[in-house]
This record gives C-alpha cells, sequence and structure tokens, in this order.
C-alpha cells in the first residue's frame, strides 16, 4: 500500500512560521508570515513527525513495534498473524488471514489517504518471484542492473564469468603516479558507479561484496586499473543479472552463520578483512565484508576478529528475530562456523599464550557469548566456508559454488 501526501500528516511539536506565499498581500502593506499548524514536506523534521504520527496510530489497532527495527510491526490476534513493514511512504502487508488483512487495510485508509497497490510484485525496486507450488520466493534485481549497464554505456557488454580471481590485490600502486594521470581520471564516474554496485549488493547481491568495497577504498583516488575493475565487476551481473536470491520452504527453520578472514590482505596497510554471512531457509539474510579497524598479526587474530565481528550481528539476529515471533529455533544458540581451528578453540576456552594475550579484551566477548550460550563456534572445512567469496578472489568454479550455497541462482 502507498500512503499519499505522507509527510502531511505529521503533528508538530514546535512553532513554526514560513514565508507568506505570493498572491496574498496584506492591505496595509505589512509583511505577514505563516505559522504551520502541521508538517509540510521541507521541514527537517517531516519525515521524523510523519514516523511518530504513524506508530501511534498503528500502535492503537494492536501493532507491536519490533525493539530492533522500528520499521516493523506485529500484531498478532489468536492464530491470525500480520506484519507490517513501512518504508516512508510505502507499506508492506504479509498476513497468515485474508480478513485480517482486510482489517488492516481497512483501518489504513481510515486514518491516511491510500492507495491499495493489491499484490506485492516490486519492494523498493526489487523483484519478489514465488512459486508457492514448489515453497519458493525469490527476489531479483534484473530491471535495476540493466538500467545501470545503460547509464555506464556498456549494456551490449560481453559478460565476465568471474569477479575477481585468486591472488588479485589492489593497492595505492595502481593510483596515479602524477598530476597528468589525475587529470585523465577526473571524469570517469568511478564513485557513481561505485554507490550503484553497492545497492545491488545490499539488497540481493552478496556475490559481489568483497570486489565492490575492496573498489570503494579508492574513490578519492582511483587508477585506470581500479575502473577496469569497476566495469568488470558491471560485466560480471551482466552475465548474471537473471540471479535471483531464493529461500525455501522448510519445516526446519535455523540460521547458521559462516565468518572468515584474509591475513593481511590489504597491501596498503597489511590490515586483515572479515566476512560473514547468515543463511535462514537455503537463502542469506545478511552479509558483510569489511577492513579490519586493528592490524592481526596472525591467521588466528585475524579469524577470531572476524567471529566478534559476526557474533556481534548474530547476536543482533537473534533480537530481532525472536521479535517476529515465527522461530522457536532462534531461542537456541545460534551456530557459526569458522575454518580456523585454533580461533574456534580460543573461542571456547578460556586459555591464552603468549601470541594470543595481546589481542584487545573486547574481542574476547566471543568467550562470553559463547558461554551464555547466545552463539556456538564450530570448525568447518575450508572447502565449505560459504564465507570465503567475501574476503578474497577465488577460483572461478569454486566461486560458483559457493555462490549458490549462498541461495543465489537463475532457476527457482
Amino acid at each position: 500500500m502507498d500512503v499519499k501526501t505522507t509527510f502531511l500528516n505529521g503533528e508538530l511539536e514546535e512553532e513554526v512560521y514560513m514565508k507568506q506565499p505570493e498572491g496574498f498581500p496584506s492591505s496595509d502593506g505589512e509583511q505577514l508570515v505563516c505559522k504551520l499548524k502541521k508538517s509540510i514536506y521541507g521541514l527537517k523534521q517531516a519525515s521524523r513527525q510523519w514516523y511518530l504520527k504513524f506508530h501511534n496510530i498503528i500502535s492503537s489497532f494492536g501493532f507491536v513495534e519490533n525493539v530492533m527495527d522500528q520499521c516493523i510491526y506485529l500484531k498478532v490476534s489468536g492464530s491470525k498473524v500480520c506484519f507490517l513493514v513501512l518504508y516512508v511512504d510505502d507499506i508492506l502487508l504479509a498476513t497468515n488471514d485474508k480478513g485480517l488483512l482486510h482489517e488492516v487495510k481497512q483501518f489504513l485508509s481510515k486514518n491516511f489517504d491510500m492507495k491499495d497497490m493489491g499484490e506485492t510484485s516490486y519492494v523498493i525496486g526489487i523483484k519478489i518471484h514465488r512459486d508457492r507450488f514448489k515453497g519458493i520466493l525469490g527476489l531479483s534485481q534484473e530491471t535495476y542492473i540493466n538500467k545501470v549497464l545503460e547509464r555506464f554505456r556498456i549494456k551490449n557488454c560481453s559478460p565476465s564469468v568471474s569477479l575477481i580471481v585468486k591472488g588479485d590485490r589492489f593497492n595505492q600502486n595502481h593510483c596515479p603516479k602524477n598530476d597528468l594521470e589525475r587529470e585523465h581520471m577526473k571524469n570517469i564516474p568511478y564513485a557513481s558507479a561505485i554507490g550503484s554496485l553497492m545497492y545491488a549488493q545490499v539488497y540481493t547481491r552478496p556475490d559481489i561484496t568483497f570486489v565492490v568495497g575492496m573498489l570503494g577504498r579508492y574513490q578519492s583516488n582511483l587508477g585506470i586499473d581500479h575502473w577496469k575493475a569497476t566495469k568488470k565487476v558491471m560485466r560480471y551481473l551482466q552475465g548474471t543479472k537473471d540471479y535471483k536470491l531464493m529461500y525455501r520452504r522448510t519445516s526446519n527453520l535455523k540460521v547458521v552463520g559462516y565468518s572468515d578472514s584474509d591475513f593481511a590482505g590489504y597491501v596498503d596497510s597489511s590490515k586483515s578483512t572479515s566476512g560473514y554471512i547468515f543463511i535462514l531457509a537455503d537463502g542469506a539474510i545478511s552479509w558483510r565484508s569489511v577492513k579490519q579497524t586493528m592490524t592481526a598479526t596472525s591467521t588466528m587474530e585475524a579469524e577470531f576478529i572476524s567471529c566478534f565481528e559476526a557474533t556481534s550481528h548474530g547476536v543482533w539476529l537473534k533480537s530481532f528475530i525472536s521479535g517476529l515471533r515465527v522461530m522457536d529455533s532462534i531461542y537456541r544458540p545460534l551456530s557459526i562456523y569458522c575454518d580456523n581451528s585454533a580461533a574456534v578453540f580460543m573461542a571456547k576456552n578460556n586459555k591464552s599464550g603468549s601470541r594470543s594475550k595481546h589481542i584487545d579484551i573486547k574481542y574476547l566477548a566471543i568467550r562470553e557469548r559463547v558461554k551464555e550460550k547466545k552463539v556456538v563456534i564450530e570448525h568447518i572445512s575450508t572447502e565449505l566456508m560459504i564465507a570465503d567469496p567475501l574476503t578474497k578472489g577465488m577460483p572461478p568454479l569454486k566461486f560458483k559454488d559457493h555462490v549458490m550455497n549462498m541461495g543465489l541462482s537463475s532457476l527457482m
């Protein structure tokens, strides 16, 4: 559903004045102003006042806000459940009862000027695919990717089978060496290209997360090799634009996390890269690839830091999903897999040696989370480490296998 003239619904808490529009001169020529009775477009508080108004009204109908994400609401009435997702002026409803859905729509239309868009096919540029017989739901951004390729004039480019191969690394040696080279790169729309790729990466394409993050580090001093690599990412998307991030019906809903790192992979500072991904219903629901803030001195330390970041997000996920009240398994310890035996041992045991004593105390919070049974850290073979593509370049075939295990495929 769509809310019309959204920001005009907000109530003002402060006295706000504006210049009087043209066409309303006073009889004595006095310069007058208008005192606003309600929020209007252009006010810095307009979006917040709309949210507060919506929250108060929807709460009065029995919806409860998710503590971890204030744009998600849940209404439970016996065995009937309705989820409401608010994104500025767009409202997404999901329920197991058509009668409750009708009641919610009627209530919203009574309080706001609404437009019923029917069954959802697109949400913020993401296409929703359904196969109810097979129990599969897919999310794709093919239309968006086509627009990106057209904007950067490579719509008819030859597809690339890979993003970045094993051993490929970018560093400051690829940056311009003199003013002439910098001038040559000045008009290249690099930042716009990276931003466009990030939009796809954040929502449905975990497979490009690592390379987009790595290329994003050079936006202020890009070289021609960085631009070539960016276009290679677009060529990869050309060949995989029909990929869907898919989730499959299952009687055993369980969130599983994978954590990995690339020791000293950032050549310019010798810092490592962390990567983690969480899977639910055979599809990725959350992922990240990021340069570590401190310099790890060993592979174990880099893996341990990555585990800390994964467990931090995992604890948040547990709280978020528990608020949805759809998964009993979320109350059990969250499994996070790591392919480094030393890091797994350190997470489970209160022992330290000369090589690990210096590790920042905040990272030792992993042990506390394990002890409190919020998470459990388990070892897994490197061959099965789904988070590998989030930290480094890989051979094409192995990369494709990991991508499929993330839930990405062109077939439903």
